[in-house]
């Protein structure tokens, strides 16, 4: 009897206990209604990848991977935003004692003229380089041609572009210049044309070009870039440095708009990046890669390659895998965010007409939305005077790309040496070349790694290309990137600031099992396989190697044109 009592008891109470337990439950159901209605969608920058692990022959199973591109850049081991040790040093061209003054070796009967080849910027390295040529021949030099005929069809001369009466007068101690040649017999003299190997020494131009000079007086030497050798005397390699960064000066309107499109974006933010996409059609048909566009990719592309009778076909496959074929827009951005910059970073793009248009873009943009353009931050009106001649454009992209804190290129060609080597020179401010033959092998595995294993991986395979000092050795690559001659090192400053960081920085690589030296010797042997790469293609850092004699060599468009800017 007692123990029915008891179980009618429990009975009872569980009964009085079952409406606040439903209403509970009813009560916990809504709340996670109403936050699966309300709560954000997860963000669109988040993308999450599968691992595949395969066991055995017909054994497979997918494991998550926590592949999540985040927001922010993380932690960083650097400053991104400024190159180490930068300021122990600084760009010094001043000619030496020994130096003769150009009044005192100009010879009165010599007058040597250019006619330059390609885009802004290989035009650029071609006037650098007649300086030089005018010097060697003790010549006056004729105020250079520009390229109107080539594949951008720009109308432009030398004083659309440069500040012909700075150009003369701060070059004045060095070489003679002016602006046409004499008349002879009452009539405009004609030069003799003729051509010079690529990379001509002094004594080339000794035995080449000196004994026309002498017989004729005056000689155009056409198809004029890339025609001077990397390694001179170090007197010809500062006036190298003393046109290229001291000389050659756009004209107003190209500084004040290039100025203004500069100030906009400060406006923006504290700092930004300038990215050189090159992801142009042009460009993306001459490396002959391929994007996995299906036949109409090839289809398209095929067609602007055709332009170049002379290239030869490639595998599309192989030319990836060796890393010659520019990032596209997408892994750009993944590079960057692996390198520690968040969402909130402000880009500035240096571009034209991107291949595939917004298509392409977008993952770039949904990685960075802060991103901006020439065509954005300014006006029509405002770009209309220089609208209509690519090489205007092209100096206001220069202007915006110098003045950045950042600057990343995404193929090595004329605008990038030229201006990694300006970079350098005026502080070495980062400037960042994707080690696209390691990046690309990285961006096909990356479903077999975490965010934080592929960030560690770009981190390491950048190295020796983020613009560092003493990231290249002195003599290596091409003279215009690397002016190694024309940058001094504040040896004083830096010993009064002590060897800790240097401590700091050794203790950390012996962590990941790698000391100084090994690490700068893997990142210039990174650099060095990069140029050989270029070069076993016939290609050097973007530019046609041609070494035969100038009588050999055809009216073909040449092909550097494709590639300069």
């Amino acid at each position: 009897m007692a123990f029915q009592r008891r179980r009618y008891n429990y009975y009872n109470r569980v009964r009085r206990l079952l409406p606040l337990i439903c209403a509970v439950s009813g009560a916990l159901l809504i709340l996670f209604a109403l936050l699966s209605i309300f709560s954000p969608p997860p963000d669109d920058s988040d993308r999450r990848i599968t691992k595949r692990i395969i066991s055995g022959a017909d054994d497979e199973k997918s494991i998550p991977v926590d592949f999540t591109v985040p927001r922010s850049g993380g932690r960083s081991d650097r400053d991104i935003w400024r190159s180490w040790n930068a300021e122990f040093f600084y760009g010094c061209c001043n000619a030496s004692s020994k130096f003769p003054n150009a009044k005192a070796i100009t010879r009165n009967d010599r007058y040597l003229a250019i006619a330059t080849s390609g885009g802004l910027n290989q035009q650029r390295t071609g006037i650098v380089d007649a300086v030089v040529a005018a010097r060697i021949l003790n010549a006056t030099l004729v105020i250079p041609k520009l390229d109107q005929k080539s594949y951008w069809k720009d109308a432009s001369d030398f004083s659309h572009i440069f500040d012909v009466e700075w150009f003369v007068s701060f070059l004045s101690k060095d070489v003679k210049i002016i602006e046409k040649l004499p008349q002879k017999g009452g009539r405009t003299w004609s030069p003799s044309r003729m051509r010079v190997p690529r990379k001509c020494n002094e004594r080339c131009y000794i035995n080449r070009v000196l004994p026309v000079l002498q017989k004729r007086h005056a000689v155009q030497l056409n198809k004029f870039d890339y025609r001077l050798s990397n390694k001179l005397r170090d007197d010809l390699q500062k006036l190298r440095c003393r046109v290229n960064y001291h000389a050659l000066k756009f004209t107003d309107p190209i500084i004040e708009m290039g100025n203004e499109l500069v100030r906009r974006m400060r406006k923006k933010s504290k700092h930004f990046i300038a990215l050189h996409l090159r992801f142009e059609p042009d460009m993306l048909a001459f490396s002959g890669c391929y994007y996995g566009g299906g036949e109409q990719e090839k289809k398209e592309l095929g067609t602007i390659r055709r332009r170049w009778k002379t290239l030869h076909v490639n595998n599309p496959e192989k030319q990836r895998r060796q890393g010659r074929c520019p990032l596209t827009p997408e892994e750009v951005g993944l590079m960057l965010r692996a390198l520690g910059y968040g969402s909130d970073v402000h880009i500035y793009v240096a571009s034209g007409e991107v291949y595939g248009g917004e298509k392409s873009l977008a993952p770039l943009k949904e990685l960075f939305p802060h991103f901006y353009s020439k065509d954005t931050i300014a006006t029509k009106m405002e770009l209309k005077p220089f609208s209509s001649y690519s090489s205007r454009m092209a100096a206001l992209d220069f202007v915006v790309c110098d003045e950045s804190d950042v600057f990343v290129t995404n193929n090595n060609g004329n605008m990038a040496r030229i201006l990694a080597g300006r970079r350098r020179y005026f502080g070495h401010k980062p400037t960042i070349r994707p080690n696209a033959k390691k990046l690309y092998k990285l961006f096909m595995s990356k479903e077999n790694a975490t965010w934080e294993e592929f960030t560690s991986r770009v981190r390491t395979f950048q190295r020796g290309f983020m613009g560092e000092p003493k990231e290249v050795r002195a003599g290596r690559g091409e003279f215009h990137e690397n002016p190694s001659t024309c940058i001094c090192e504040d040896t004083d400053a830096k010993a009064k600031a002590g060897n800790m960081d240097s401590r700091k920085l050794g203790k950390k690589n012996k962590k990941d099992g790698v000391s100084n030296d090994e690490q700068s010797e893997d990142e210039d042997a990174d650099y060095e396989e990069d140029q050989t790469d270029l070069q076993d293609r016939g290609l050097y850092n973007g530019t046609r190697l041609d070494y035969d004699d100038a009588s050999s060599i055809s009216d073909e468009p040449e092909l550097e044109e494709i590639v300069s800017d």
